[in-house]
């Protein structure tokens, strides 16, 4: 069956040298050319043309070489062309595609980008600017940083007992005279100068068409997960009180560690050249969670929610989070959700992983109708 690796075409049209770039780009693949949509062979007619043409279509148009191959199966010829993946991008008529699940994608701007970086070993958040020093940042989130550093222990206080600039090289934002994107992303007052998208979006939603009321948060990322978190705690969350002894508990609809996992993923594996924003949609029974992502490439997604595999898409950005105490070790997230579900009694977290969109859905409590209840029969 078609797949990431295998496309399948009736008949030849020169657009499908498109695929051949994409195929480039990603992790290599074969173009069958003879087979229709269900899989079966049709053969191909003037089929001798086509072995000479294609090589040469290929070299010419994208500089690269693949193999092109006569087969035969129950009398009818096809042709097999395999594509390596290449090392560097390659380009189609001065235009890129990126194979991505069973789909052919033109990449531009950021995407763009970022497909290069990586193509020559880097990441997005590696990607140096030019034209910003590290004067120009406020002191606020370095100070975030250092103070949950220190108290986590994964810094002393004599490592941060340095000047911001010491302290970006400390943690590889540096690249010579430049600073890295991750730096710009994870303390820099307005990240969205660099970066549009980079807020995280809350929205109250009565059903799917109905939004109540919404906040955005934006700012450094290394304090955003902190104030997501509260203002959902004191503006979206109603919490059932109880006491025990004098002590004052506040029954939440999800604990609070739980939802801040979930916060601390998006921001760190989020795909931030798309420029969309994390969403999180709070309803009175459910809250989702969603953030452009990628997938690496050859990790099944099913992988990642067993903690098999786990890269993380922004390696900087996830570093400094770690060194600030914010993340344990990569790939043990999804299983700390799951088990805070699990022993505050609520089902465990449902998670939708697509070639772009991560997705987690955590069923809470509807504390809301219990108030509502407690209301009622308090009225009568």
């Amino acid at each position: 069956m078609e797949s990431q690796n295998i496309e399948w075409k009736e008949t030849w049209r020169d657009e499908y040298l498109q695929w051949i770039c994409g195929f480039a780009n990603a992790q290599g693949g074969r173009l069958e050319i003879g087979r229709n949509d269900k899989g079966v062979i049709v053969g191909l007619a003037d089929i001798k043309r086509l072995l000479e043409d294609l090589p040469n279509k290929i070299r010419t148009t994208m500089g690269i070489v693949a193999d092109v191959n006569l087969c035969c199966e129950n009398g009818l010829e096809y042709i097999i062309i395999e594509v390596m993946a290449h090392p560097n991008a390659i380009s189609y008529r001065g235009k890129y595609y990126l194979r991505s699940g069973s789909t052919n994608q033109e990449v531009t701007g950021f995407a763009l980008d970022e497909l290069i970086l990586r193509k020559y070993g880097r990441t997005w958040d590696s990607a140096p600017v030019p034209r910003v020093k590290a004067g120009e940042f406020y002191n606020d989130a370095f100070d975030i940083f250092r103070k949950k550093a220190v108290s986590s222990e994964r810094l002393t206080p004599e490592d941060v007992a340095v000047s911001n600039e010491q302290l970006l090289h400390a943690l590889k934002l540096t690249d010579g005279d430049y600073l890295l994107k991750a730096a710009l992303m994870l303390f820099h007052q307005d990240p969205e100068q660099w970066c549009f998208g980079s807020q995280v979006k809350i929205g109250y939603f009565e059903n799917d068409a109905d939004l109540l009321y919404q906040d955005e948060i934006s700012g450094p990322l290394i304090g955003v997960a902190d104030r997501v978190i509260d203002i959902i705690y004191t503006k979206y969350f109603k919490g059932l009180i109880r006491y025990e002894g004098i002590q004052r508990i506040d029954n939440y609809p999800i604990p609070r560690n739980v939802l801040r996992e979930a916060v601390l993923n998006s921001i760190v594996h989020k795909d931030y050249s798309t420029g969309n924003p994390i969403h999180i949609k709070i309803y009175d029974d459910k809250v989702v969670i969603y953030n452009d992502c990628q997938i690496p490439p050859n990790v099944p997604p099913e992988s990642l929610l067993e903690g098999i595999g786990s890269r993380p898409h922004n390696p900087l950005i996830a570093g400094t989070f770690f060194r600030s105490g914010q993340i344990e070790a990569w790939g043990r997230g999804i299983e700390k959700m799951k088990m805070g579900c699990l022993a505050d009694k609520l089902p465990a977290p449902e998670f939708k992983i697509l070639p772009t969109v991560f997705q987690i859905c955590f069923r809470i409590r509807n504390n809301n109708k219990a108030l509502k209840s407690v209301s009622q029969e308090t009225d009568s």
